[in-house]
């Protein structure tokens, strides 16, 4: 706890000094009272403001206005306020694949934050750096929450099975396991929603491989995509696939213990706890097989940034508060502890709190597993025309999985789709 409050007072005294022009955010130096609007939504608005008392509490001519503006509308509203270059607030959450396709809109719509973060953008998720940060390097996003993705399994069913988790290497291997897991105990290999495309993307993203290129071309139909695809078709056609429908179906799946494994990010964690508590006991962690020795054996699903919009008049304090949120131990905890929210700032993860024991999964350290692999996500490029884009591989994946469409055709066509929906470059 000591080394706590020292790194506090340290992150604190920076925070002071990394605001543009050098000139202190602290609001004692002012008579006037400052109010800083910040819009978010559920769990992240209720971390900012807990926060947020905390700050003003050290900078008392401060008001921090945190508004939590719900997530179905937060986008509309969002792109409302963009388009019309009004009625902003000074800080805003965004999601790491919404953030490219608002700067590509909007190239002019965001406070540049590298005068305050760019000298320590290295401590940061670089894949989160890298979708936040525009073609003139410009870092118009700090990373908020990262999530690494790694694999959840049943240890009982493992066990049952007679397969070791420790032996398997690569996606392959998973699959033999989770034929031989099938046979010996009825279970299938993972409960997913097939529709949503979001396994594709993820094993996609694992190959370093995205839908576009950094140049906006598409790059669908790449030999990562064609890995990606011809998996997930042979594990369906091997009986390896339980097709749920949506959150609540994936949910019920693995609370009903339909399957052996499940390939999600860190925040399922707190799914299993909250939602099955009577599973403690029973799961364990490991990292994704790779797809080759060599690849990365973690993808990302989610996680978000905060931003600034250029219209602010503030924006030396949204830079010092932003600082003050995330850079800082204590609160990267607080956040992971009550929210959920798992640090895309890895100096945080040096924490105790992050290699201790978790018993729901029988002791194994499970945070420090999905710490050590935040480092190494692939970065992958959005564009505006991403949301657009995934629609349509959603749809092309049904076809190949589902419905038995040949992998190659089926990823061409898709390509094609997307360049005459979005007059971009089939590559």
């Amino acid at each position: 706890m000591g080394n706590r409050k020292v790194t506090f007072a340290a992150i604190a005294a920076l925070a002071v000094s990394l605001v543009s022009g050098g000139v202190s955010a602290h609001a004692s130096q002012s008579s006037t009272t400052k109010t800083l609007t910040v819009w978010s939504w559920d769990v992240a608005a209720g971390a900012l403001t807990r926060i947020a008392g905390q700050y003003e509490a050290t900078h008392p001519s401060v008001k921090i206005n945190i508004q939590d503006i719900g997530y179905d509308n937060a986008y509309d509203k969002f792109s409302v306020a963009m388009s019309a270059n009004s009625g902003l607030p000074d800080v805003m959450t965004l999601e790491t694949d919404h953030i490219p396709g608002y700067i590509a809109q909007f190239p002019k719509g965001f406070y540049d934050l590298s005068p305050a973060f760019k000298s320590v953008a290295g401590q940061f998720d670089a894949s989160k750096v890298a979708a936040a940060t525009d073609a003139a390097g410009h870092l118009l996003g700090i990373p908020w929450d990262s999530a690494p993705v790694a694999l959840f399994f049943r240890s009982d069913y493992f066990k049952s099975a007679g397969v070791n988790p420790n032996a398997i290497k690569s996606w392959s291997d998973l699959v033999a396991a989770g034929s031989t897991i099938k046979t010996k105990t009825g279970h299938t290999l993972l409960s997913i929603d097939v529709s949503s495309g979001a396994t594709f993307l993820m094993m996609l993203q694992q190959q370093g491989g995205g839908i576009f290129n950094s140049s906006g071309s598409i790059t669908l139909n790449s030999p990562a995509a064609v890995n990606a695809l011809t998996l997930l078709k042979t594990m369906n056609s091997k009986g390896l696939i339980d097709n749920v429908q949506g959150w609540d179906g994936r949910v019920s799946a693995t609370k009903a213990g339909h399957s052996a494994a499940h390939a999600e990010a860190v925040w399922w964690i707190g799914t299993l706890q909250g939602e099955m508590p009577e599973l403690s006991g029973k799961f364990g962690v490991r990292v994704l097989p790779y797809f080759t020795p060599t690849g990365a054996v973690t993808s990302n699903n989610g996680g978000s940034n905060l931003v600034v919009p250029a219209t602010t008049k503030n924006g030396a304090l949204a830079a010092s508060f932003i600082h003050y949120a995330l850079m800082n131990t204590q609160n990267q905890v607080t956040m992971m502890d009550k929210e959920g929210l798992f640090p895309s700032w890895t100096p945080a993860l040096r924490s105790s709190y992050f290699s201790a024991p978790v018993d729901y999964f029988a002791g194994q350290a499970v945070y420090k597993l999905f710490g050590a692999q935040v480092s190494k996500i692939p970065a992958i490029a959005y564009n505006s025309d991403y949301a657009k884009a995934t629609d349509i591989v959603a749809n092309m994946v049904v076809s190949v999985v589902l419905n038995g469409g040949d992998v190659k055709t089926s990823l061409a066509g898709a390509a094609k789709e997307i360049a005459n929906a979005t007059g971009r470059s089939a590559g």
